[in-house]
């Protein structure tokens, strides 16, 4: 059968690949540390799965308004209003059906073919997919780790040309673990000022933040970023939903419309009873228990860059942010371990799993080979164990 030129260009998710992998092994009855995985360990709470059964009980599964109800689009607004200084109408909200469709379905509404969208290494896997999907160009900015990964305003300014559409902006950032501060994001929006240049602010981490680090929402600097700004979050990280498939994206009316009408053709609309669930996650119970899984999560990502960086040849600045570890393994290339050849991050992620049964994702599918990406997303005990592996793999 014929494969379209559009599908056969898009590669598998990397760290879907490794999880699968993984989970092959295990199913072989092998004892595999999975460090691969980008989905909280604890479950959903309660208090929301009780919300979405009583839903279905009271009937809440038939068809809803393409971009969602209004009640949930209601409540996201009064979120983003009290939680990030943000002035939206239900009218300038869209429930979508998890971060990957916000993702896809704001920049097939926004960018056409021959469009470059500037986008910071590290960068989550799947936006340069979406963007190429879009017809439009990846302008890949390589970043330092000197400056935590994160991009500068003079390097912004460099990127932007006469083609330049948008530009991605991930913080907290997947896979960096790094959080930009609101003086940073400040100096990249005056960047912005008298351009024509969309900004996607992806805040889908924007509750698990450590130290003394201060989320500020992009749209929120300035009235001028507020216009050019389409803002994504979603339930998947916070809430620990991320079978529930939702997310929402926030902006300026017309590119809502605009992604609605892509939506009412593409996915109708998202799971109803799902949608009920949603509103009762936003409320008061909320604030417990998010913060009860981002304090494990802080415990858990200082000790594992701690950990990282007692290895040799390891080094890995500390996460103020999401759930995840990149650390630089560069000094190991072009070393032999156990007969495998080590030229670069998807090597070292091979033989690590197969020999030494830990499963981590290569930085080459995130934009920066010299690193590995870990989840803190598991027990103590299992970092404990898959950390020591790592080390004793590293020494032969």
């Amino acid at each position: 059968m014929k494969i379209s030129r559009r599908a056969q260009d898009v590669p598998p998710s990397a760290t879907i690949a490794v999880t699968a992998r993984a989970q092959e092994l295990k199913a072989q009855g092998v004892d595999v540390i999975g460090f691969g995985a980008g989905a909280p360990d604890f479950d959903t709470p309660d208090y929301i799965k009780d919300a979405a059964i009583a839903a279905l009980k009271a009937g809440k599964t038939k068809y809803t308004a393409a971009a969602g109800i209004i009640e949930l689009k209601t409540v996201i607004a009064q979120k983003l209003r009290r939680e990030n200084s943000l002035e939206y109408t239900p009218e300038q909200i869209i429930v979508n059906i998890g971060g990957k469709h916000s993702l896809y379905e704001a920049m097939q509404a926004v960018l056409d073919p021959g469009d470059e969208v500037i986008l910071p290494a590290p960068y989550w896997v799947t936006y340069p997919e979406a963007i190429k999907l879009a017809g439009a160009v990846p302008a890949i900015v390589q970043t330092d780790k000197a400056n935590s990964y994160k991009m500068t305003d003079q390097q912004l300014r460099n990127a932007i040309t006469d083609k330049t559409a948008m530009v991605v902006i991930n913080s907290p950032n997947n896979p960096g673990g790094f959080t930009y501060t609101p003086d940073e994001l400040s100096g990249l929006a005056k960047v912005l000022e008298g351009t024509n240049v969309i900004v996607l602010s992806d805040e889908i981490y924007e509750k698990l933040i450590y130290g003394n680090t201060k989320f500020v929402s992009f749209a929120s600097l300035s009235e001028d970023a507020y216009n050019r700004t389409l803002t994504l979050n979603g339930f998947s990280k916070a809430f620990s939903m991320t079978g529930w498939r939702l997310g929402y994206t926030a902006g300026p009316v017309e590119a809502i419309k605009a992604m609605g009408r892509l939506q009412s053709h593409m996915t109708s609309n998202p799971v109803t009873f799902g949608q009920y669930a949603a509103i009762e996650a936003l409320g008061e119970p909320a604030a417990e228990a998010i913060e009860n899984m981002r304090v494990e999560f802080e415990r858990r990502g200082k000790y594992m860059a701690d950990r990282l960086n007692s290895i040799k040849g390891v080094v890995c600045t500390e996460s103020t942010g999401a759930f995840y570890c990149f650390p630089d393994v560069s000094s190991h290339y072009g070393r032999t371990i156990n007969g495998a050849e080590i030229r670069g991050s998807m090597d070292f992620a091979k033989a690590l799993l197969e020999q030494a049964k830990v499963a981590l994702v290569p930085g080459l599918p995130f934009g920066c080979d010299n690193n590995v990406r870990l989840s803190f997303a598991c027990s103590l005990e299992q970092i404990t164990e898959g950390l020591h592996r790592i080390e004793e793999w590293l020494k032969q």
